[in-house]
């Protein structure tokens, strides 16, 4: 496939995990922490061993919005139209794997424990709102979760195991709706709302890339909010039963604005994008970071140039992550304190795996991998 942009100037990926860490981040060291040379040697290393984004032929035309990377062979995206799709050779080839009468449900996320087992969470208000199962990579699909609350409107999943994970939604009578599962997402239940912090007014979360909910280790897991006054990231340590919340440095005051997307690379440093959907909206301060788990954020010194929807961490690196968004893919080697835009195409998501496969979705059925 033809790969997207100069792929010179994608400084993500190289062939090994120890040759990663090398490359991108000096052993033992945080890029932020080197001097100006430091950082400027490590880009040169970098720059022109590494190929870019690869788009890979899905077709179809729908947007999508949730991905699964399992490896660098595997993925799932799930879309518009009830669609879903499964790649189990790097992208060479898509599988067709929707669930039936699906065609109007609008999947915004879904998370996948390996090729036959995904789950999937349809967005919307009311009965819109829904999470599908699979066992046997697509061939068949359970309901296992379908929203009779008219006021409720749920976003985003995630797992903290094969077993244990949760499903985040809009507040309703003015905290943040949460369910959560502890059979892999066979059954779900609503989680008290005690120990959940009061909305601010107009504040709800966004269905934009999947990762308005995310987790690191066995019981950590954050939850983005955007719409009031000032944009927000709830922290829970017991899986969703109690949570604080912290004001974020991102765009805020208006319902277009807010926090998209969080990662976390593990309990403590975290990476936050967001901004203004608006096309015709600018994004001044599109990214913060956090070293205390979120207790506190602080604004990107320089951060991507645009409203970003997605966001994670390289495989085998403290410091190196990717954010994508409608007009570009940006890259940090320095954890997220300084951004460059290294890819000019449109993608809502990004997700990596351990293995060093990184795959992005989007618009227009835009599936891309990270090539070798």
């Amino acid at each position: 496939m033809k790969a997207m942009g100069n792929t010179r100037r994608l400084m993500a990926l190289v062939t090994g995990g120890a040759a990663l860490a090398a490359v991108l981040v000096a052993p033992g060291a945080h890029a932020a922490q080197g001097t100006e040379a430091e950082s400027a040697s490590q880009e040169a290393a970098v720059r022109g061993r590494l190929p870019g984004w690869r788009l890979t032929d899905t077709g179809t035309d729908v947007r999508f919005r949730g991905l699964a990377a399992v490896s660098r062979s595997t993925a799932w995206v799930a879309g518009s139209q009830g669609t879903v799709l499964r790649t189990s050779d790097g992208g060479r080839t898509w599988r067709d794997v929707s669930p039936p009468d699906a065609a109007d449900l609008e999947l915004r996320d879904i998370e996948a424990f390996d090729g036959r087992r995904a789950v999937a969470l349809a967005i919307g208000e009311g009965e819109a709102s829904r999470v599908l199962r699979t066992e046997d990579g697509g061939a068949t699909w359970t309901e296992s979760f379908r929203n009779t609350d008219p006021r409720a409107f749920f976003n985003c999943l995630t797992f903290f195991d094969s077993r244990h994970g949760l499903a985040a939604g809009d507040p309703v009578d003015g905290k943040f709706r949460v369910l959560s599962t502890a059979d892999g997402g066979r059954s779900w239940r609503v989680l008290p709302d005690a120990g959940m912090p009061a909305a601010l007014p107009g504040e709800a979360g966004f269905a934009a890339s999947g990762q308005c909910l995310v987790s690191s280790g066995a019981k950590d897991v954050w939850l983005t909010t955007g719409g009031a006054e000032t944009a927000r990231v709830l922290h829970s340590r017991d899986r969703g039963l109690t949570w604080t919340a912290s004001a974020s440095t991102l765009p805020a005051g208006d319902p277009a604005r807010g926090v998209f997307a969080v990662a976390f690379r593990d309990r403590a440093h975290g990476i936050a994008v967001g901004g203004d959907y608006r096309a015709d909206q600018a994004s001044p301060q599109a990214a913060a970071v956090t070293g205390d788990g979120g207790r506190s954020w602080r604004q990107s010194a320089t951060p991507p140039p645009a409203y970003r929807s997605g966001v994670t961490w390289l495989p085998h690196s403290r410091t190196a992550a990717l954010a994508v968004g409608p007009t570009g893919t940006d890259l940090t080697l320095d954890g997220g304190r300084t951004w460059r835009t290294v890819d000019p195409g449109s993608y809502d998501t990004v997700d990596c795996t351990l293995d060093l496969g990184c795959w992005a979705a989007g618009e227009k059925g835009r599936v891309a991998r990270l090539g070798f």
